[in-house]
């Protein structure tokens, strides 16, 4: 008999290090519990790992929900193909899928909890040939208001969230800035490599003006007794009167000689 069970275990040895023989689990994670101020959404966080591959058509999800107070278990919830929520129950038109098959999330949304909902609410996932494993659980307390420590995590994230939009619009305005500046850069470069342009001496002046000028001076005279600029000099008639009779003077001498 000792014989026989070594050469069992022996078999059993052998089958498993060849990896004919496994043995699967899957594993599901949770938060273990929450705190959720009455008439608010909250979401139950359900993840899970499987040792086989993950196949949508045949997961199943089952979410059940056990009372603070002796009662029994109602079901809050079930996937298979497709999200089936509770048609009747305190739950009736109060939880909405939020998972993902093939992300291993098998999360769930109730919507405006109530005080009757303090409990604990199981999540159990099966993925053939993977059923076998723990089951993931939270305990949900609905409270008044939130506790100070929900306060400051929410009064961090609003922070938080406000911090980083000062910071992009910061970070904006300064490459609008740096843009502009080198946008002003590159026109002054480009305006001290142009050819500047000769400005034109309103003092100078063109050479036709500049010879007529010089025609009109010389044809001005001076008069030195009293100073006095007149005109230029043009023949008289009475300068040619007093030349005609020199010379008739002179023909007269030429006749009396």
């Amino acid at each position: 008999m000792c014989v026989k069970g070594v050469h069992v275990l022996t078999v059993l040895s052998g089958l498993a290090a060849l990896g004919v023989l496994q043995v699967s689990g899957i594993r599901i994670y949770t938060s273990g519990s929450m705190e959720a101020v009455n008439g608010t959404d909250v979401r139950l966080k359900c993840t899970f790992q499987s040792s086989a591959p993950i196949n949508p058509n045949t997961v199943t999800i089952s979410w059940t929900f056990r009372p603070l107070t002796q009662g029994r278990e109602e079901s809050v919830f079930h996937y298979q193909h497709q999200p089936y929520p509770p048609l009747e129950g305190i739950f009736r038109k109060r939880i909405s899928w939020d998972g993902d098959i093939m992300g291993r999330d098998a999360s769930i949304i109730i919507r405006e909890v109530k005080f009757t909902y303090n409990g604990t609410y199981i999540c159990q996932v099966k993925n053939p040939p993977d059923v076998h494993g723990t089951v993931g659980e939270i305990k949900l307390r609905v409270v008044t208001t939130a506790s100070f420590s929900g306060l400051v995590l929410l009064a961090l994230a609003i922070g938080g969230g406000i911090a980083v939009m000062v910071i992009l619009m910061i970070i904006v305005v300064s490459c609008r800035r740096c843009r502009k500046k080198r946008q002003r850069q590159r026109q002054l470069e480009e305006n001290e490599e142009a050819p500047s342009k000769e400005r034109k001496d309103p003092t100078v002046c063109h050479p036709a003006r500049a010879m007529h000028l010089y025609l009109s001076e010389t044809s001005i005279e001076i008069d030195s007794s009293d100073g006095m600029i007149s005109g230029p000099s043009t023949p008289s008639s009475s300068s040619s009167e007093e030349e005609e009779p020199s010379s008739d003077e002179d023909e007269g001498d030429d006749d009396s000689d």
